[in-house]
């Protein structure tokens, strides 16, 4: 076999074998952590297959024999799966606001244990023009520094503490928070009414604990389902093509950016703090705000927090 040729079949193996692997962890959802992680990844498949695709095509254009016709037709396969999954993210109905509903911005950002910057954190709520922000893994130094910052006259109403094992879990509202419930999950988390509104602020454990990260989805579920809350904010855990996420799209609370139509938004793992050998841009989106059935989503970004592994997430809503 020629070099060329040794060279192109490496690089359809290379870009068709983890392709393969994320499509065999969305469909069959192994109860293993490193499937759980792999399953995060899943709109990556949309690229990976589409390149096999077209190497394929142009190899077949010089060389046709039926092995490359064979993987030609489980790229393309692959492909039209991943583009089926994907879909929701860019397509669908999306009920619009009220006419002369005020638009509420929601703020949710993983502070990183004391990584993230917290005086830039509070800077981007400002800039953004934030009403709620959330922050999970807020230490006791994050929260002094944020209040030197002008937090507390910038959102000064609030709900949680830091906790010592910097596992806590902060609402900050502009309006007056009203009584507070703990969610009884790994990372803590509220239920907190906010008006009239009802928001579930929550952080469940990461899928590297596939017990306890399945018992924490199943809390946060069963709250949902209890409490009707309108928003659903926080660092998930989870993208949208995990089962748990899928849960809770059935109940009826989906992502900002999905309702928008406004795609793929990766937030984890930010400024290459998650290495395969390279410096790795965010691949999955695990940070959302959810809207339940009162309110509408306008649309959402993700912005940078200086130090933090996270991305943080920005949603423009309004009620209906």
């Amino acid at each position: 076999m020629r070099v060329g040729a040794v060279v192109f079949w490496v690089a359809v193996a290379v870009l068709l074998v983890p392709a393969l692997g994320v499509t065999f962890a969305r469909a069959v959802e192994p109860q293993r952590s490193f499937w759980l992680l792999v399953e995060g990844f899943t709109p990556v498949g949309v690229v990976l297959y589409g390149l096999v695709v077209l190497l394929l095509a142009v190899r077949l254009v010089v060389v046709r024999r039926w092995w490359t016709w064979a993987l030609a037709a489980v790229a393309l396969a692959g492909l039209l799966v991943h583009c089926w999954w994907f879909a929701p993210q860019v397509s669908g109905a999306n009920p619009p606001p009220a006419a002369g509903a005020e638009p509420m911005v929601v703020m949710t950002s993983n502070i990183a244990h004391g990584a993230g910057d917290a005086t830039a954190l509070v800077r981007l709520a400002e800039s953004e023009r934030a009403d709620v922000l959330v922050v999970e893994e807020i230490t006791a130094a994050d929260l002094a520094e944020m209040d030197a910052a002008g937090l507390a006259d910038l959102l000064p109403h609030r709900v949680g503490t830091p906790e010592p094992d910097s596992d806590g879990t902060m609402v900050f509202a502009l309006e007056r928070l009203g009584p507070a419930e703990a969610l009884a999950t790994t990372h803590g988390g509220w239920v907190v009414a906010l008006g009239d509104l009802t928001l579930v602020a929550t952080h469940p454990q990461a899928p590297t604990v596939p017990e306890d990260w399945r018992a924490d989805h199943a809390v946060l579920l069963a709250t949902v389902e209890a409490d009707h809350p309108d928003l659903v904010v926080g660092d998930l855990n989870a993208t949208s093509d995990h089962a748990p996420m899928r849960a809770l799209a059935d109940a009826g609370y989906r992502d900002v950016g999905e309702l928008a139509d406004q795609g793929w938004q990766p937030t984890w793992p930010a400024q290459g703090s998650w290495s395969l050998g390279l410096p790795t841009p965010p691949l999955a989106q695990i940070d959302h705000v959810l809207v339940g059935p009162r309110l509408a989503a306008i649309g959402m970004h993700t912005v940078d927090v200086p130090g933090s592994d996270h991305r943080a997430v920005v949603a423009l809503v309004a009620r209906k």
